[in-house]
């Protein structure tokens, strides 16, 4: 092969080789879910196991995760999604991970989409205006994750698919 082909093979080779194992990691990880509302898609990675069983029997159950997790709109969802992506893949992958800690930018989402849900309850304990003095999930620690006890009453239904 002559010289001048060398370089652009190679070049080939290595973009092919970097997009097949790119594509394999996509599908066989199921990386795809992420880009969903499931919640099921948490419990890929073993250490939210726990949050997730929690969850199920929590008093925002039928709130997905990415109705507390992710800004409400779509220009901020999927960004959010693919930095705290990064972050997990890099983790799982590079660190010996068994606690996940809430960034600080999720805590200014999370109190985000307290607020919009909670928008009435939210006025009268806090003015428009007001500073806040703790972040609402600073009391209400419990709510979406719930404290392992199941709920009383019938479970409420679900607004997106079961796992």
């Amino acid at each position: 092969m002559p010289p001048r082909f060398i370089l652009p093979g190679l070049t080939a080779a290595v973009v092919g080789l970097v997009v097949g194992l790119g594509t394999y990691t996509f599908l066989y990880g199921q990386a795809y879910a992420y880009l969903l509302d499931d919640p099921s898609a948490c419990v890929n990675c073993h250490i939210m196991r726990d949050p997730y069983d929690l969850w199920l029997v929590a008093s925002h159950r039928t709130v997905p995760c990415n109705g507390c997790h992710v800004p409400a709109s779509p220009l901020g969802k999927y960004p959010a999604k693919l930095r705290s992506g990064w972050r997990h893949a890099y983790a799982f992958t590079w660190e010996d991970v068994q606690v996940l800690r809430v960034q600080p930018s999720t805590r200014e989402v999370l109190q985000a989409n307290c607020e919009r849900c909670h928008a009435a309850v939210v006025a009268e304990i806090m003015p428009r205006g007001s500073a806040r003095v703790k972040f609402c999930f600073d009391c209400h620690r419990g709510v979406a994750h719930g404290s392992g006890e199941a709920p009383a009453g019938p479970p409420p239904e679900r607004k997106f698919p079961s796992p």
